[in-house]
């Protein structure tokens, strides 16, 4: 697989803080950026904010109901606009930019994996590119299921029998990847959340983007 360089992404199971850190990182280069000589950040996230991305978080949201096949197509097809459409992910790393997203192909791998079975979800993502550094933030699923308790309404994958088979398929699938040419390193991100942001830090400027 091609490794799309200066290419971030963040995983883990619902309730593991993958959307607070990313903002925690965000605010830390928007202090930071001039005084370290840092990058430009580009944050995103999948289901993007397109008009596709607009019809999955429905799905999730349980407004509207898919055939676990037709949400798995949908993912990829977001996912394809997300990475190769002009000004996505791909133009922005190729002009230096550092991108970091809330979830990649490894989620679809993962969660419409356990779905609609693996063979689909595998064929549909087979030609993206994977991250150079994935950061996987592991929690125990009933610290996770404290934390999206207190959200209100859940969504479609949010219960707690799901997430403990997320989890394990999560811990099958990083190896892979790593072993496929991608840097992943595995985070508990049980503890409070600046603590767990100073060690995303600690991993991150260690990319050659900022370390030069």
């Amino acid at each position: 697989m091609k490794i799309l360089k200066n290419f971030i992404v963040f995983e883990g199971c619902d309730g593991s803080g993958t959307t607070t850190q990313l903002s925690l990182l965000e605010d830390f280069f928007r202090q930071n950026g001039s005084r370290l000589s840092l990058p430009t950040l580009y944050k995103t996230n999948e289901p993007t904010n397109g008009s596709i991305g607009k019809l999955i978080r429905s799905f999730l949201r349980k407004d509207i109901t898919l055939l676990p096949e037709t949400a798995a197509m949908l993912f990829a097809a977001d996912r394809n606009e997300h990475i190769f459409a002009g000004g996505g992910v791909a133009d922005r790393c190729g002009r230096g930019d550092l991108v970091v997203s809330d979830r990649y192909f490894p989620s679809s791998l993962v969660y419409q994996g356990l779905s609609c079975g693996e063979d689909l979800p595998l064929r549909l993502n087979q030609e993206f590119p994977l991250p150079q550094l994935l950061i996987f933030f592991d929690v125990d699923p009933e610290t996770a299921q404290s934390r999206m308790d207190g959200r209100g309404e859940k969504e479609i994958y949010e219960y707690i029998e799901f997430q403990v088979q997320a989890r394990q398929r999560y811990k099958n699938l990083l190896p892979r990847l790593a072993g496929e040419g991608a840097m992943v390193e595995i985070i508990d991100a049980s503890p409070p959340p600046e603590d767990v942001a100073q060690r995303v830090w600690q991993i991150i400027q260690k990319l050659p983007i900022i370390s030069g």
